[in-house]
């Protein structure tokens, strides 16, 4: 998760268990906008095989336990932006009964950017571990409605769609022009407090540097409109005003 910063360096800093492994969350994004229900990322699902659960120790997938709390139910959901197309970000577009899987969000249009799927579905030899299209993505492609998109998108008055690449090749992050501010939910270009700083990515990352460049974006747009930062998988902070972040300095 910390990539090439050394465990001497992090490793008093982060609590892990016996076998190194950090805590994290899994937060999506709920935007309420007009008639429209957008869900950014839809966690793990409930369908992982038994090796994944061994390395990655997930709890129960209660993504639709949390919508229905706030009184969204999974027809209710208009769209769908998978920031990209990693498991702990697309498993739950589908959802496994006892008689078969399901589409989580039958109604849903789901937004995708076109590079990113095309690497799911046919991955390189150095992304072919990252993918798993016939357990995730081949319902929806069978039966939903999908947006494969070319670079950036506004899928709805306020909701952009900025296409990053770094962590994937089809990386996208969402920027939010709400009643009370501007938001940015970064998803893997910056998942967690520690990986605010300019310097620190992901092992998982496929390119440092569009990463890092990523984050200079998104910083320049925080400043910009004194805006804040919607972290994923951070376990304690969700939402970080850009005066809480280590911005670079100004060009």
């Amino acid at each position: 998760m910390l990539g090439v910063l050394p465990w001497a360096l992090w490793s008093r800093k982060i609590e892990v268990d016996e076998r190194r492994r950090k805590k994290l969350n899994l937060n999506s994004l709920l935007i309420l906008t007009g008639e429209r229900v957008i869900l950014v990322d839809t966690g793990l699902g409930n369908r992982l095989s038994d090796k994944q659960k061994d390395i990655y120790r997930p709890s129960g997938f209660m993504l639709p336990v949390s919508l229905a709390e706030l009184g969204i139910s999974d027809t209710d959901v208009t769209d769908v932006v998978l920031t990209h197309l990693h498991f702990d970000h697309a498993g739950g577009v589908v959802t496994g009964f006892g008689d078969g899987d399901r589409l989580t969000f039958p109604r849903a249009r789901h937004w995708i950017q076109a590079s990113e799927w095309n690497m799911a579905k046919d991955p390189d030899e150095v992304n072919r571990a990252s993918y798993n299209f016939d357990q995730q993505l081949a319902l929806l492609e069978a039966r939903a409605r999908y947006e494969l998109i070319q670079g950036d998108a506004e899928i709805a008055p306020g909701v952009r769609l900025h296409l990053t690449g770094g962590h994937t090749v089809g990386s996208q992050i969402v920027e939010i022009e709400a009643e009370d501010g501007f938001y940015i939910y970064a998803a893997d270009i910056i998942p967690t407090m520690f990986h605010t700083a300019l310097a620190i990515t992901s092992a998982y990352d496929v390119c440092r540097r569009e990463t890092t460049a990523a984050k200079e974006y998104i910083y320049t747009r925080l400043r910009e409109r004194q805006g804040r930062l919607l972290l994923n998988h951070d376990p304690q902070h969700w939402e970080l005003p850009v005066t809480q972040l280590p911005l670079p300095r100004a060009r």
